[in-house]
């Protein structure tokens, strides 16, 4: 972990600002994948350039797939002169792809490594061992791909590519991970066969995250794919994807919505305002839940034609919430949960002991530190507020650990959040974004 200790700037008034949040990380890779595998070029225009973006298309470069940057002011889409130009091309082997701690790229990409000519070899930052990676690797060697991982269902390890894969049926426990689903069907039209994702349940039960899912759902269709999915009136916990060919698209990506906490919550915290551009009237994210979470803890929200405007109202409530399908909003809802006038329980978010870090575990160390009460559960965290205090909030080199720990710190004086930079994972230039709230200037992500 690095020893750099970022002030938490703290808030003398209520937040008073219009925040452009940059492009969605899920929208983003997932459509880079299927841009990669389509028939022909396409364009993905306002994307997030993150450590995460940047992971998976250089990862998808070391396979053999063109990606190229592009700047056309005359574009006609706002704020979409700012593009990836994707080349399909066949999938090469003898390549290596670095995952970092990316579960979009570690999940996503051995399934396209499997069509590829030759192997592929996968590493990445020494926590990416520890993520659960074994469902996406049983369920291709289920379809027949031949992989070495030594026996640990887990990075690093090698994908055989033949050029091809039969497909078909396939039982997989995505109970640890809702991308177990997306990483085959994002590839499933490429088998010959296609593919039938079944979730088994096992001990784990409900597949988190479903609204990911249906955003891979969506974004299948609109490149052509024909997909049957639960929400559609089909088979519970069984996704199917017919094999067939992928149209080249030009698609401008939606805000990352789910990065837009860190700013709604600053709104709710100190009674201000803050205005999120360009808000989507219709979206898959889980991120747009924010919106009911956080009316529900004190705030009130407004869609406009600018984007949604969202006012705190002076007073923080606690939240009883099942957060199964939006934990990664978990850590920012903990941390209002925190400074809120009543006790908090967030429930359903067992999930999250296998993010970046134990996310349960770590959340509640960092806030009782401060001075807060928060205790885990089997499956979440109660939170009873306390008088919160200054001190170092260690954030495991997980990006939204920091960004609760700058939610923190507008209402504490004396946070010192650890390694902020971890932010760049999916928020690039935090701290930037961040100071411009707090000065009442345009929040440009």
């Amino acid at each position: 972990m690095s020893d750099l200790l970022w002030p938490a700037p703290t808030a003398s008034d209520p937040v008073d600002a219009v925040v452009s949040v940059p492009g969605s990380k899920s929208a983003t890779n997932r459509a880079l994948v299927l841009a990669a595998l389509a028939d022909d070029p396409g364009f993905i225009r306002r994307p997030l350039h993150s450590r995460d973006t940047l992971l998976m298309a250089d990862g998808l470069r070391a396979m053999g797939v063109g990606i190229e940057s592009t700047l056309n002011s005359s574009s006609g889409v706002p704020g979409g002169g700012d593009a990836w130009r994707v080349l399909p091309a066949p999938l090469k082997g003898h390549a290596r792809v670095d995952v970092g701690n990316a579960g979009t790229v570690m999940r996503f990409l051995p399934p396209l490594a499997a069509l590829a000519d030759g192997e592929v070899r996968f590493d990445g930052d020494p926590r990416s061992y520890e993520r659960p990676l074994g469902g996406v690797i049983s369920a291709l060697r289920q379809l027949g791909a031949r992989i070495d991982d030594d026996g640990r269902g887990a990075l690093p390890l090698t994908v055989h590519g033949t050029a091809g894969l039969v497909g078909g049926t396939v039982t997989v426990d995505a109970s640890s991970s809702s991308q177990f689903v997306s990483a085959l069907l994002l590839s499933g039209a490429r088998f010959q066969q296609g593919v039938e994702v079944r979730h088994s349940g096992g001990s784990g039960g409900r597949v988190p995250s479903l609204p990911h899912i249906r955003m891979t759902v969506e974004m299948l269709r609109a490149a052509g794919a024909r997909v049957d999915a639960p929400e559609d009136g089909g088979e519970p916990d069984v996704w199917r994807v017919a094999p067939g060919a992928l149209l080249g698209r030009d698609l401008v990506v939606e805000p990352d919505l789910s990065n837009a906490a860190p700013f709604l919550a600053a709104a709710l915290v100190t009674a201000g305002t803050v205005v999120v551009r360009d808000w989507p009237l219709h979206t898959s994210q889980p991120g747009d839940q924010l919106r009911d979470l956080f009316t529900r803890m004190g705030g009130s929200s407004e869609l406009t034609e600018e984007g949604l405007r969202f006012t705190g109202g002076g007073s923080v409530h606690g939240l009883d919430a099942d957060l199964h399908d939006v934990g990664e909003l978990a850590p920012v809802i903990a941390a209002v949960a925190a400074l809120a006038g009543s006790p908090s329980s967030l429930r359903g978010i067992a999930h999250l002991r296998v993010h970046e870090t134990d996310r349960l575990a770590a959340l509640a160390n960092e806030i009782n530190a401060l001075g807060g009460e928060v205790t885990e559960t089997a499956d979440g965290l109660e939170i009873t507020p306390r008088p919160l205090h200054g001190g170092v909030f260690h954030t495991y080199e997980d990006h939204r650990l920091a960004t609760a720990g700058a939610v923190l710190g507008l209402v504490t004086e004396g946070v010192l959040v650890e390694d902020i930079g971890t932010t760049a994972k999916t928020l690039p230039d935090f701290p930037g974004l961040w100071d411009s709230l707090l000065t009442g200037t345009a929040v440009k992500g």
